[in-house]
């Protein structure tokens, strides 16, 4: 049985520590369904269709481990889940905070859906701090974003605020 993994997220932009929890879940599974969030309250910088291509283009690396796909989503997390057949859920954690919310998120999902697992990996230590909202916050006001995001990434954030 192919094993599939579901990791979702708003990835605006796709940070480093996004592609630090891939580059793991990849190991963990056949295929790896990046699920990207169509979230009209976070008010995204960039469209679904450029997140989507972004992250398509971000994890090509990481195909030699898993099959990858990338959809976008709306609704609810578990009837995405069991649209695209996962098994499980990947959840980045970063600090105690995040903790308490997946935890919640979690409990909730379990109940909608106890045949599907989250699994929590923890942000590499050099991530643990790299949120989307804050290296957006850094790139509008002109600071240096290069340990936070791909080149290729920081390159596009940099021209959406018209700093390359």
């Amino acid at each position: 049985m192919e094993r599939v993994g579901l990791y979702p997220g708003t990835f605006d932009p796709m940070t480093n520590g996004h592609l630090d929890i891939i580059g793991r879940a990849v190991k963990l599974v056949d295929k790896l369904v990046i699920g990207v969030a169509i979230n009209r309250d976070k008010g995204p910088l960039f469209t679904l269709e450029e997140r989507c291509a972004m992250v398509l283009e971000e994890t090509k690396p990481f195909t030699k481990h898993a099959q990858i796909e990338v959809r976008p989503f709306e609704g609810l997390l578990m009837h995405f889940a069991q649209d695209v057949g996962a098994q499980m859920i990947v959840r980045g954690l970063r600090a105690v905070a995040d903790f308490e919310y997946e935890f919640q998120m979690t409990a909730m999902n379990q109940q909608l859906n106890r045949e599907i697992e989250t699994v929590f990996l923890m942000a590499d230590p050099r991530h643990q701090a790299v949120a989307s909202r804050l290296v957006k916050e850094i790139a509008k006001l002109g600071g240096d974003i290069s340990s936070f995001l791909s080149p290729t990434m920081a390159k596009i954030l940099l021209e959406k605020y018209n700093r390359a």
